[in-house]
């Protein structure tokens, strides 16, 4: 994820965010959120609604409202892509965190995870959840690192004679 919605993401959820400078021996958050621009909707809204739901619980049962529970604050341990979709793993909450912690790792997996338009799971060994335009650019990308590849090992073996 680009630098400065990482930086707005820590801004805007700093409850969440209390291991993102700690050393990696501590969190796995000192490496910043891994995955794409294309994902950082869903994880603006996850969080968002995680943060409301803990403070407007905790505020009614420190008023002394019986129906509502104390919930733990999220403290973010490690946010990721894996196998082409958003993995959030996290301290604290409660059952109605967990649901909404899965419903957006449900999301990521039909979201680009480059653009954040509709996408698809795609690759054999590296899954990942792209659109047709984005899995395109990447083919791309990937067949010109390969012939540059091939180009400077050809050039290597004719130095060498």
């Amino acid at each position: 994820m680009k630098q400065e919605l990482d930086e707005l993401l820590c801004t805007k959820y700093p409850k969440m965010m209390v291991n993102r400078n700690k050393n990696m021996q501590e969190t796995c958050m000192c490496w910043g959120f891994e995955c794409g621009d294309g994902w950082f909707n869903i994880l603006d809204q996850l969080m968002s609604n995680i943060q409301h739901h803990i403070d407007w619980n905790n505020q009614n049962f420190d008023k002394g409202y019986k129906q509502y529970k104390q919930v733990a604050q999220v403290t973010l341990d490690q946010v990721k892509e894996k196998f082409g979709t958003l993995r959030f793993y996290y301290s604290g909450g409660d059952d109605i965190i967990d649901g909404m912690v899965r419903m957006a790792e449900s999301m990521s997996g039909c979201t680009c995870e480059e653009c954040g338009n509709i996408g698809k799971s795609r690759g054999g060994g590296w899954i990942h959840t792209y659109c047709e335009s984005c899995e395109t650019k990447r083919e791309l990308a990937q067949k010109k690192a390969s012939e540059e590849y091939e180009f400077k090992k050809i050039l290597k073996e004719g130095s060498e004679q």
